[in-house]
């Protein structure tokens, strides 16, 4: 397992992260557990989880997990998402997530999450009021690093120079989604993190199971995510799709290496990506992802592969300069 430093916080992690956001949901305890020591095993030191997956229950599992090893590993949680059925059950507001850590800590049994990410940008909340509370949660010790998944560019620029403005703490990663099929994060979110020294922790690496070998052209397993979950059908529908996928096992099958393998190490060997977030539904489905932390992905490799989907246009309209 290769570790890298998340963005200027010194703290070293594994280039793969393990997303439990099956816990408590597709995966059981029991199931849970086995796939927490595999990852172990497997030299993985950073996991991620939110209050929402499960309401709260996959803090809960993977804080009965971490408490005998709670020192070795890095620890991420969120919060935005509804948890309650109240009205302010949700959002960034001091309100809601003094409350939200809190809850958070006591589910995980901890004293400190390391990495507190806002799940998404909040448009009804002032970003000052948000980064204040979360510089006071982190000079109460409660949170060490702030974070933000889902934000735009421009979201997080606004916010790492409004925390610079104030002396608060600034947000040391993010979290975006990034794989082969939706490559939008290679325009503005990357390199802003490289130019910022924030870390980046991508999401959904494997394309919701489009990129692990099970999909191609007219083929789909009935019972994968995609094929029952309406969300993960309106992000992936896109109309390069089965060229990138045909291309893409092709491709896979002409090297010898498992289609998650390959992908998941195409986004952890991205220059500026630090650690990739992958997860499964049972032990077995983490054999391929967890060889991705093991595989020499050379530049030129990473280059052919690249090639098969489409590069995202610049952010600027002086494309034909080719400058970036």
């Amino acid at each position: 397992m290769q570790y890298r430093v998340l963005g200027n916080t010194g703290v070293r992690v594994s280039s793969i992260c393990f997303g439990t956001m099956t816990f408590g949901r597709e995966a059981d305890r029991a199931t849970s557990a086995a796939m927490f020591h595999k990852c172990r095993d497997a030299g993985v030191n950073f996991f991620d989880t939110a209050n929402a997956y499960g309401t709260g229950l996959a803090e809960e599992i993977l804080g009965s997990l971490i408490a005998d090893c709670r020192e070795d590993l890095v620890i991420a949680t969120k919060g935005f998402f509804r948890v309650g059925p109240g009205i302010n059950d949700w959002g960034s507001t001091r309100r809601h997530l003094t409350r939200a850590v809190e809850d958070s800590l006591r589910r995980l049994g901890t004293d400190r999450v390391d990495v507190y990410f806002l799940h998404d940008f909040d448009r009804r909340t002032p970003i000052e009021e948000t980064l204040r509370v979360l510089d006071d949660l982190v000079r109460a010790g409660k949170i060490l690093y702030p974070a933000a998944s889902n934000f735009a560019a421009w979201q997080v620029a606004k916010a790492l120079g409004i925390s610079a403005l104030h002396d608060w703490a600034r947000f040391a990663c993010i979290q975006p989604m990034y794989n082969l099929l939706k490559r939008q994060a290679e325009v503005e979110l990357l390199p802003m993190a490289e130019s910022e020294s924030v870390g980046v922790v991508p999401y959904n690496p494997l394309g919701g199971g489009l990129l692990t070998g099970k999909f191609g052209r007219g083929k789909a397993p009935a019972d994968a995510r995609l094929s029952t979950d309406e969300r993960y059908q309106s992000r992936y529908t896109l109309d390069y799709r089965d060229d990138v996928l045909e291309g893409f096992n092709a491709f896979a099958d002409r090297h010898g290496v498992h289609p998650a393998t390959l992908s998941v190490a195409w986004v952890a060997n991205h220059p500026v990506v630090t650690s990739a977030i992958i997860g499964a539904r049972n032990p077995e489905q983490l054999d391929a992802t967890l060889a991705a932390g093991e595989f020499d992905m050379s530049p030129e490799l990473r280059a052919e592969l690249s090639a098969l989907s489409p590069t995202p246009p610049p952010a600027t309209d002086r494309s034909e300069e080719g400058r970036t």
